[in-house]
């Protein structure tokens, strides 16, 4: 566990950490005089460099052709649930990692890692559940390190504490939403507790940002308040394709509890939905829903509108470590989409835009009255 080869590995280590000193301190805090929670199992410094080198180095072997994809959870077995424990643990290493990476190629699917009576890391088996705040590092692909952390069943994401690529690692800050005015949005991805209740109900938007990052082909998703009349005065004519009435489903579902939505949605469940309307997003143009979920458009241009003058700069920040706002051109953004998403937020002070990339960054636009300017946020590394 000493002899790590991979560069960002012992930073990696004391970058969990610290993370769990803060996450856990805050918890506690906020937990007093009532019941201690359980403790989540913490790994020491030494045993994340040690994972993350071999994630690392596995994340560059292939396997019948295929690149590695895995999962790992650092948990014992008696503390993770719906899982299999192989009869001879795996010594952790990078090609037994990159043999087993199919196994486990689903979402919600991880190798549990722990060491053995001899203080070796072994992968024990593959589990379905694991605790509260455990510790997960999942290989994205070649080169490319995701640490994260279970946020809690009111979640439905991963929180993320550091993304690895290659030679840089970018350190996720856990409280930067209440640092500036952003979006309620960036909020429920950075998990902080105080916005549990928004974070459920706007688990939608969380896996609508997903779903456009992933589907590769770049797209605009302009969210407008419910029942809002001004939107259309930003949208070139002859419009796209407008949806009449609104299309409804996805939040008729997200409003149920958690519990009932699987019932109710049938076949059309959420997942089904976000896909659908993640997939508008790729049309030429923009997507509209209001921020309850209502489908109203999409392949909609966006114009200037009539009395607003252009856009002229963009505050641009990312939630990690290091990382110092920079007001550019929104022409430097990255394209057409940007651009324009800039102009709608800009003219419509009360609406979101989010613009993901086909190079898979994902950009939120928002309003921000204190500084009178529009924001741009970079989350792609939130989203990982």
């Amino acid at each position: 566990m000493n002899g790590s080869s991979y560069a960002l590995a012992a930073a990696a280590g004391e970058a969990v950490v610290a993370f769990y000193a803060q996450r856990l301190g805050a918890v506690r805090a906020r937990r007093a005089g009532s019941a201690p929670p359980v403790p989540p199992p913490v790994p020491d410094a030494a045993t994340v460099a040690a994972i993350v080198d071999v994630a690392f180095w596995a994340s560059l072997l292939r396997e019948e052709g295929r690149t590695t994809r895995v999962s790992l959870a650092f948990a014992p077995p008696d503390a993770a649930g719906q899982g299999f424990r192989f009869e001879q643990p795996v010594l952790l290493a990078p090609e037994p990692l990159t043999r087993l990476g199919p196994a486990v190629e689903q979402p919600g699917v991880h190798l549990g890692v722990w060491p053995d009576g001899a203080g070796q890391l072994v992968v024990w088996g593959a589990t379905l559940a694991i605790p509260d705040l455990c510790f997960v590092l999942e290989v994205v692909e070649p080169g490319l390190v995701v640490l994260k952390y279970r946020r809690g069943s009111e979640f439905g994401k991963f929180g993320n504490i550091a993304v690895l690529r290659g030679d840089r690692m970018r350190i996720v800050v856990d409280e930067a939403a209440h640092r500036h005015e952003g979006p309620p949005l960036l909020a429920a991805l950075l998990g902080s507790e105080a916005t549990a209740a928004w974070a459920d109900d706007g688990n939608g938007l969380l896996q609508l940002a997903v779903a456009m990052r992933g589907h590769g082909r770049g797209g605009s998703l302009l969210v407008v308040p419910r029942g809002a009349a001004g939107w259309p005065e930003s949208i070139v004519r002859p419009t796209g394709h407008l949806i009449a009435p609104a299309f409804a489903r996805l939040g008729d579902l997200l409003r149920l509890p958690r519990a009932e939505r699987g019932r109710a949605g049938g076949s059309l469940g959420v997942p089904r939905l976000v896909g659908a309307i993640a997939g508008l997003t790729a049309v030429d143009g923009a997507a509209v829903i209001s921020d309850a979920y209502e489908l109203l458009a999409f392949g909609v241009k966006i114009g200037r509108r009539d009395g607003h003058r252009a856009v002229e700069q963009v505050l641009v920040s990312e939630p990690v470590v290091g990382d110092v706002p920079t007001l550019v051109s929104p022409g430097r953004l990255g394209g057409t989409r940007h651009l324009s998403a800039a102009q709608f937020v800009h003219d419509q002070r009360d609406a979101v835009a989010l613009v993901a990339s086909q190079d898979g960054r994902l950009t939120v636009f928002a309003w921000s009255a204190a500084e009178t300017l529009v924001r741009a946020y970079r989350i792609e590394a939130l989203l990982l």
